[in-house]
């Protein structure tokens, strides 16, 4: 086993060194085109703290912002059945928010690159019992050396959109001994559990989604008050926020907004953040003193866009209006905020079919934005109606995290 897991490790290798020049040019082009440069180059190679050992250290691994915040109440649930647990991030923006959530109580580190040198030094350095990768980040090392090391892996929320498995069942072949080696497998849907079957994936189960138990039901009236103040957002009028835009959409979103109604804008990614405040100009935005009189407004933040839901009185869902693959739902529903989504949701797909079908969700294309956003600004009934068929659906949905703790406690037992 551990000589057919070394030659495997090694073509792996290869591969990847053939396919450093390439991913080195598309690093280049993603800095000339303003993205920041990537932080952490030690960690990332496997070097950090080392840990002791520990009998139940459970290794959970996120990529960014979204993984890291839907695994809140399965980290909570973990330390609940006294494992000690331990984030492992791949993304700069996700790595702090680990520490914002996690950082007082929890090592928060770096995922390795894929190279068996450093994966290896990694695993060695923090010595877990198990490990669980959320919504289905494979590779071929980490996997491999985490069997050959008998950690078992498991996969939690899992989910495989159709972009994705036609790039996985291209290396197919190559796929279907590194799934094989995953302990246990829990997806979101039974569409996601055909994919990975087809990809070689053993053990699939279907648990359901955690992004629903995540959804707070009710939010803190503080926090909400005090970001109103800071931004000068006027309690008199309608504000519709829209959460996790992209830059296409903010255009948009100002010639949509009916008159006297406000608008907050909450961009997905910081680097979108200026030209944001340059189509909403002038605005107010939260990480600036300077105040102006307007109705439009930039949350230029991150960690912030849950607090602003609750000021809602309209939610408008980004990067589903623009040519990209939709943002979740499910919080500003839970909320009882009436949301409105794009048509662009290949991300959320289950999510927002579960929603609409529930009449807790208003899936339009951008050409109906100016008159739904018009008609709901009008109509205080329809707002209540839509807002409470959502959140009633959203409750019906929790349960998952519970379901996906049992399926690490398993994996941990028989491991």
């Amino acid at each position: 086993m551990h000589r057919y897991t070394t030659q495997v490790t090694l073509i792996v290798d290869i591969i990847y060194i053939l396919a450093l020049p390439v991913i080195l040019i598309f690093a280049g082009i993603s800095r000339l085109k303003g993205h920041p440069k990537r932080e952490g180059i030690s960690e990332r190679l496997g070097y950090g703290v080392e840990l002791d050992q520990h009998p139940n250290r459970v290794l959970l691994h996120a990529v960014s912002v979204g993984e890291v915040n839907a695994i809140r109440k399965l980290v909570a649930l973990l330390d609940e059945r006294r494992y000690e647990v331990v984030l492992c991030v791949t993304t700069d923006t996700g790595i702090r928010r680990a520490k914002e959530l996690y950082g007082e109580k929890h090592v928060v580190t770096r995922y390795p690159i894929d190279f068996s040198f450093a994966v290896k030094r990694f695993i060695n350095r923090i010595k877990p019992t198990i490990i669980g990768l959320v919504e289905l980040e494979v590779w071929p090392n980490f996997i491999h050396t985490a069997k050959a090391s008998g950690i078992p892996v498991v996969i939690v929320n899992g989910r495989l959109s159709e972009r994705s498995f036609s790039r996985y069942a291209l290396i197919k072949p190559f796929l279907k001994g590194t799934f094989k080696k995953v302990s246990a497998i829990g997806v979101q849907t039974e569409l996601y559990a055909e994919r990975v079957r087809a990809l070689g994936g053993q053990n699939v189960t279907v648990e359901g989604t955690m992004k629903w138990d995540n959804a707070t039901m009710k939010g803190s009236s503080s926090d909400a008050e005090a970001l109103r103040g800071a931004l000068g957002i006027d309690p008199n009028k309608l504000l519709i926020v829209a959460g996790s835009t992209a830059p296409e959409e903010h255009q948009l979103l100002r010639e949509a907004c009916p008159e006297d109604v406000q608008l907050l804008c909450a961009p997905r990614r910081p680097e979108w953040f200026d030209e944001a405040a340059k189509v909403l100009a002038p605005c107010n935005r939260r990480s600036s003193d300077q105040r102006v009189d307007t109705n439009f407004f930039l949350l230029d933040t991150i960690g912030e866009l849950n607090i602003a839901y609750q000021l809602a009185d309209i939610v408008v869902i980004g990067r589903s209006f623009a040519p990209m693959h939709g943002s979740d739902p499910s919080q500003s529903v839970a909320l009882q905020k009436p949301t409105i989504i794009g048509p662009n949701t290949s991300d959320f797909t289950d999510m927002v079919e579960v929603l609409v079908d529930a009449k807790g969700l208003l899936q339009i294309d951008r050409h109906a934005l100016i008159e739904t956003l018009l008609t709901l600004a009008n109509d205080e009934a329809k707002r209540s109606t839509l807002a409470l068929n959502g959140f009633q659906k959203v409750n019906d949905m929790q349960g998952a995290t519970q379901r996906y703790a049992d399926l690490i406690e398993g994996a941990r037992s028989n491991g």
